[in-house]
């Protein structure tokens, strides 16, 4: 069985992973960034104010819609994907991954934007929205959005939650000897009491769990980069240099080098910051919000803390030690977790154990958040829900229990077809995005403290298809 899938899943990932997305998230991620003048810089300043807001008494506030997009970008990917990255494309995909992230925040801001555009009112007073409710209602295509929702529910509702669980289950058995059964009914009721709880409970848990899990992380980075200062700005160095093949230029294998450190560093960028996948999207259409881009400008600063500050501060830990061998055996989560102990002693195995459960744990309550969601775009009923629930939480002990490389790469198939679907639409949409970007700069010129955004502001299109019961024309 596993044969037969790995000869259509293994030409799928290869096209996919090594040709198409590359060009594509950096394109889009240009093309984003120009047309909105460099949000990433200009929006910054804006983004502090939107987290502030208060987003009223429906739906969740506007922190935690961020709260929630950040749990589930802030996962294994920051520890496991990192190591993988620089284990198999050297420390130059550290600088991809850079890059990936910048301009993919343009796209972050483009597509969390359209969702809030485009999001809808559910019955219980909350709202609901993502790529699949913006390639519907602005593209006037269900068939494409029912296909974006199925790939959504299967990456994010089922295989990753499988891979969150085998994380935490490998790192605590490691470490501790803990039974692996015993492990997995403690995850299945702990995800219960988050999944039953609803998306409001979900807000609340990732508003508390992401800054700890998150702050914890930074401040062994922080202590590895004081005690080994002398050596940071040769560890950079090797990073750009890496980037571009300068170390193995003498030996002939520059383009090799160069093109394994730009397809791992962009491979593990979208898989750990989500830039332009549509997955944050559904986080960010939740939120009751006054405008779209200020849901726009937080999802954005989501992808620059989970990369640019996350996923460097592995690479430090990473490359800062002694760990580090060019083709050694040490890859993934166990590189990582040799180098933790390398800087802080034993007790790094300790810390790690907590830093994977708090990473994956907060994964798993986001992703279904997200999934959720594309769940009731595809058929509103709540016994459908309900069953994906039991799915969903079937998933995790199967995840806690079973040796999961196959389910990745279906995952990674699953995240491909996503993400293309996405830039096409985002790139198609994109002239909503940026009129609701110029409307919110020219009221917060006219010394708006909280820009009010109205449908009428955009092009006729957009007018005509943005949820009118949600923003008035």
């Amino acid at each position: 069985m596993e044969a037969a899938l790995r000869l259509v899943i293994d030409p799928l990932n290869h096209l996919l992973w090594s040709h198409v997305l590359i060009y594509a998230l950096l394109g889009v991620g240009l093309v984003m960034t120009l047309g909105t003048g460099a949000v990433q810089l200009r929006g910054l300043g804006h983004s502090l104010d939107a987290l502030r807001r208060d987003g009223g008494s429906s739906g969740i506030t506007p922190l935690q819609a961020f709260a929630t997009g950040l749990a589930s970008r802030v996962g294994t990917g920051n520890i496991a994907g990192v190591a993988t990255a620089i284990a198999l494309g050297g420390p130059g995909a550290i600088f991809w991954m850079w890059l990936t992230c910048l301009l993919g925040m343009a796209s972050a801001f483009t597509e969390s934007t359209l969702a809030q555009i485009y999001k809808q009112r559910h019955p219980d007073g909350s709202f609901r929205g993502g790529p699949a409710y913006y390639i519907q209602h602005g593209l006037g295509s269900r068939r494409w959005g029912m296909a974006f929702a199925l790939a959504l529910i299967v990456a994010f509702g089922l295989v990753f939650n499988a891979v969150q669980a085998n994380s935490i289950v490998d790192v605590l058995h490691g470490a501790y000897g803990w039974d692996k059964a015993g492990i997995g009914v403690a995850l299945v009721v702990l995800s219960a009491l988050s999944i039953f709880g609803g998306l409001r409970r979900i807000g609340r848990i990732a508003q508390w769990l992401v800054p700890i899990m998150a702050l914890g992380y930074l401040l062994v980075a922080v202590y590895a980069l004081v005690v080994n200062i002398e050596r940071v700005p040769g560890v950079f160095a090797l990073i750009f240099s890496s980037a571009f093949g300068l170390q193995e230029a003498a030996s002939g294998l520059m383009g090799y080098g160069v093109a394994q450190a730009l397809q791992l560093g962009v491979k593990r960028g979208l898989f750990s910051n989500e830039a332009g996948m549509g997955s944050a999207p559904n986080a960010a259409a939740t939120a009751t919000v006054q405008h779209p881009v200020s849901q726009g400008l937080l999802q954005m600063v989501g992808v620059f803390v989970d990369t640019i500050v996350i996923c460097t501060a592995t690479a430090l830990i990473i490359l800062l030690s002694d760990q580090f061998v060019p083709g050694g055996a040490l890859k993934g989560a166990a590189l990582t977790q040799a180098a933790v102990q390398s800087h802080i002693g034993s007790a790094g195995q300790a810390f790690m154990a907590l830093a994977v459960f708090f990473f994956a744990y907060t994964s798993i309550i986001g992703n279904y958040a997200y999934a959720e969601g594309n769940v009731e775009f595809l058929r509103r009923s709540k016994p459908l829900v309900m069953v994906f629930r039991v799915l969903v939480l079937c998933m995790v002990m199967f995840g806690a229990l079973a040796s999961v490389p196959l389910v990745w790469d279906m995952a990674d198939v699953a995240m491909g077809v996503m993400a293309l679907i996405n830039l096409v639409a985002i790139f198609r949409l994109r002239p909503m995005a940026f009129a609701a970007w110029a409307d919110y700069r020219r009221q917060v010129a006219a010394g708006s403290a909280e820009p009010v955004f109205r449908a009428g502001v955009l092009p006729d299109q957009g007018r005509s298809t943005a949820t009118q019961g949600v923003w008035r024309p």
